[in-house]
């Protein structure tokens, strides 16, 4: 995601270097889009990144195989923000989401992707910060899923993609592109890429979880650690009384960026709720033994249907703590009640 922006392909390199051949990590997600903050100079930078990785890493007489490896990208969704993106994405036609999954291949210098994700619906859905459903916002146009399920459907064909999955989905949207992949002959969703945290448990308490369990989709969780909140540097030295505006290390994603975050998406303003959330999970952690950092991702990875963490870090020192936090295993239960209970207390911060 920050390929490009805040992480340059020297360090890249590095991280994914440490990443797959110390770790083990085999997935790999990344996006048209990427990095962000998206702009036309650095649009595709990410992929770029990874795909010069891959053709010094990967393949005949080199240090990893294609298949130890798996590679997931995204199609951007319709935005009047970014015009530098195949002119303008105003549809997720079939067109365009065949020219996307065309683009990035191109990117990443591979004849396929193993998981090929829509980035957002191509209809109003409430997300990005908002949790009230409206439908006088509906669109009056809006490309009918049944297309977008052939197109992609296409590419399985043709093998460019292996599987397919969905991003920033809604229960209906996620069932009837399951109904129609189980009634209409089209490809199976396979995976289901959303926010998932202690601070945005939608997908608990909104219907998805059922939806993922009945389907068998499994939840690659993103902004597990809800864009760096879940660390704990941006609370100030007041706790949970006090506003997180302006605390943090000045280099730090929420700081450096604060247009991009407090327009774009206002699920990551620092309120007051946040501030409270935050601070409470803090001294839950601590009651524990834990950092906030590791109660943060060894919640998310006690979900079963959870199939990864989606993490992100900007050095190996940090990729070494998430990914040890990572290998401690699923909270225990009474833990998990805690954790209920400050959820009830201070439900979904940051939608």
């Amino acid at each position: 995601m920050l390929f490009g922006t805040t992480t340059d392909r020297e360090e890249a390199f590095r991280l994914l270097d440490r990443a797959v051949s110390h770790h083990g990590v085999n997935l790999l997600d990344t996006a048209e889009m990427y990095p962000v903050p998206q702009s036309a100079g650095t649009h595709g930078l990410s992929e770029v990144i990874l795909g010069d990785w891959f053709s010094a890493r990967v393949g005949r007489g080199r240090v990893l195989r294609r298949e130890d490896v798996v590679v997931a990208t995204k199609v951007t969704g319709p935005s009047g923000q970014m015009p530098w993106i195949r002119g303008g994405p105003e549809r997720l036609d079939a067109e365009a989401i065949i020219e996307a999954c065309e683009g990035s291949l191109a990117r990443l210098g591979l004849d396929h992707v193993d998981i090929l994700q829509l980035h957002w619906p191509d209809r109003y859905v409430p997300m990005f910060g908002e949790s009230l459903y409206r439908p006088g916002s509906r669109y009056e146009d809006r490309v009918p899923l049944e297309e977008q399920m052939e197109a992609l459907g296409s590419l399985v064909r043709q093998g460019k993609v292996r599987r397919v999955g969905l991003s920033n989905e809604t229960p209906w949207g996620l069932t009837r592109c399951c109904d129609l992949s189980r009634y209409g002959g089209f490809p199976r969703i396979h995976y289901l890429q959303n926010s998932y945290s202690l601070l945005c448990r939608t997908f608990d308490c909104g219907g998805l979880a059922e939806c993922c369990w009945e389907e068998g989709v499994e939840l690659l969780a993103y902004s597990p650690l809800a864009m760096g909140l879940l660390t704990g540097k941006y609370l100030p030295p007041e706790g949970e009384g006090a506003d997180l505006g302006g605390w943090g290390p000045p280099g730090a994603r929420l700081n450096l960026y604060k247009g991009r975050y407090s327009e774009a998406e206002s699920r990551y303003e620092r309120t007051r709720e946040v501030t409270r959330a935050v601070a409470r999970y803090g001294d839950l952690a601590g009651r524990h033994g834990m950092t906030l950092t590791e109660l943060a991702v060894r919640f998310v990875l006690s979900n079963e249907r959870v199939g990864c963490a989606v993490l992100g870090a900007t050095s190996c020192s940090q990729l070494d703590e998430l990914l040890d936090y990572a290998g401690r295993g699923a909270l225990d239960s009474r833990i998990l009640d805690e954790i209920d209970g400050v959820h009830r207390a201070a439900p979904n911060p940051t939608p």
